[in-house]
């Protein structure tokens, strides 16, 4: 574990988002930004601050597991006002002199659309992934649908269109997917001990929180999607696609090997993300992929 407390702080430098506190340090000569747990209180938990930061870290390295381009992590442990507190330390890709546009920014380019740049409508969103000119609307629709996929494995419930986005490098004028980032919102951070020994425990207990929620934040007709509906329908061919793709990456042994390694977190918690991912893998993801897999071979 690495204590950021005595880095330098990087002043000028700050973080949006309302998902707990951020500021950025120096650390081996590269830009973090230090993302502290936000509390838990006035939510139905016993914890006094959710576990983010574990999810943060957790799924972020299973993106790059599966061959998709994220942010690089690391857990870290920062005091304050004498508490050390565990913290997610996320590797700065704007120090460069890139700047970050998130997707919300860019769907309010699109100028003969009359819907803002904050509606997680689905329609609207591959509208606009069809029509901005910053990256290839081909290679970003595919980038899209490869992140909802992953998402889908791993319960994301808040990928809204102010955390994915584009890199643009003003030096060249050009653009560039970011790496997949905000991702604190995965594998039910909010769970306390008594939420993972129910899951771990009751078959319907874990079966709700696979089959029911956690849903989207993404919508289709003014409802938030539910991740299994939704990929059963294989309505869009693009995400058939996807399923394709990520699904023979899923390696659920090296993801359980990762886990095991993960610093600060209990045995209770290691088995219930190992549970948790599992068996929305197999209940999920499999089903889906067996589903689709023949109408996107045949093409």
């Amino acid at each position: 574990m690495i204590d950021f407390t005595a880095c330098r702080r990087v002043l000028g430098k700050a973080y949006n988002g309302a998902n707990g506190k951020k500021i950025a340090v120096q650390y081996n000569d590269r830009q973090y930004m230090l993302k502290f747990p936000p509390s838990a209180q006035n939510k139905p938990t016993d914890l006094s601050y959710t576990n983010s930061c574990f999810s943060e870290h957790i799924a972020s390295s299973i993106f790059q597991m599966l061959g998709i381009s994220a942010q690089q992590t690391m857990l870290g442990t920062f005091a304050v006002n004498g508490k050390t507190k565990i913290v997610c330390a996320c590797r700065d890709f704007t120090s460069n002199g890139k700047q970050l546009f998130d997707f919300c920014s860019i769907k309010n380019t699109i100028i003969d659309s009359d819907h803002n740049g904050n509606g997680t409508e689905l329609c609207d969103i591959l509208e606009t992934i069809e029509k901005q000119q910053f990256v290839d609307p081909a290679l970003l629709l595919e980038h899209f649908w490869n992140m909802f996929v992953v998402d889908a494995l791993l319960g994301n419930f808040d990928r809204h269109n102010g955390n994915w986005g584009f890199l643009f490098d003003p030096a060249t004028e050009t653009a560039s997917i970011a790496p997949v980032y905000d991702c604190g919102s995965c594998l039910l951070p909010q769970a306390d001990e008594k939420v993972m020994e129910n899951v771990l425990e009751n078959e319907d207990a874990l079966n709700a929180r696979i089959y029911q929620f956690p849903t989207s934040a993404i919508k289709q007709n003014n409802r938030k999607i539910n991740y299994y509906d939704f990929l059963m329908k294989a309505e869009y061919p693009e995400c058939n696609a996807a399923v394709c793709r990520i699904v023979p990456r899923i390696d659920l042994n090296a993801i359980v090997e990762f886990i095991a390694k993960v610093p600060c977190i209990t045995d209770l918690q290691k088995r219930f993300y190992c549970k948790y991912i599992s068996a929305r893998y197999e209940k999920i993801m499999l089903s889906v992929y067996e589903e689709v897999r023949p109408s996107v071979k045949d093409k």
